[in-house]
C-alpha cells in the first residue's frame, strides 16, 4: 500500500508521518502516535466516541482520513490538560459522575468543548443538541448535561 506523507499539529506538538493511504485518523492517533484518548466504537461515525477537534471543528476522526489532515490543528482530550491540571470539562466530568464505564467519555468532552468555545454560555437545549451525536450506554446522560454546564458556569465565572 503507498504511503503518504502528513503532517499536523497534535495537542500543540508538530507531527509528520507516512500513514497508508485511505488509513483514518483515529488509526493514525491511536497505532502510530500513541494517542489513545479517541475510542474507536463503531468506526462508522454512529457514536462519537472518537470524536475530535480539528481546526477548531468537531470531527469524527474514525471517518476522517489521515491525509486530509495536512497542515491541521488536532486536539483531543490527551490534549486539554495543561501541566497536570485538568481542563475544566474533565474537573466537571469527574465532580459530576458523568463517566461511568468512561468508553464515550472522550467523544463527550471534546463534542463539549466544541459546543463551549462557540457558545460559552449554552442553555440545556443547546448541551443536549451538542451531545445528540455521541451515545452513552451507562450515565443516562443527566451527569454529562450537567458536567456541561457545570463547566460553562465554571468557565463564566473564571473569565469575570
Amino acid at each position: 500500500m503507498a504511503k503518504v506523507p502528513v503532517q499536523f499539529t497534535l495537542n500543540g506538538e508538530e507531527k509528520a508521518e507516512f500513514v497508508d493511504a485511505g488509513a483514518t485518523l483515529i488509526k493514525v492517533l491511536r497505532d502510530k502516535l500513541g494517542d489513545t484518548s479517541p475510542k474507536g466504537g463503531c468506526n462508522q461515525g454512529t457514536c462519537g466516541s472518537c470524536s475530535v477537534i480539528i481546526d477548531g471543528e468537531l470531527r469524527l476522526s474514525c471517518l476522517t482520513l489521515a491525509e486530509t489532515c495536512n497542515g491541521a490543528d488536532i486536539l483531543t482530550t490527551g490534549g486539554l490538560a495543561r501541566d497536570g491540571v485538568l481542563h475544566p470539562l474533565q474537573r466537571a466530568f469527574m465532580d459530576e459522575f458523568a463517566a461511568q464505564c468512561g468508553f464515550c467519555t472522550p467523544g463527550m468532552i471534546m463534542a463539549a468543548k466544541a459546543l463551549l468555545d462557540s457558545n460559552p454560555k449554552p442553555t440545556r437545549e443547546d448541551v443536549i443538541d451538542a451531545l445528540s451525536g455521541n451515545i452513552c450506554r451507562c450515565t443516562g446522560y443527566e451527569p454529562i448535561i450537567r458536567a456541561v454546564l457545570t463547566a460553562a458556569r465554571s468557565n463564566s465565572q473564571n473569565a469575570a
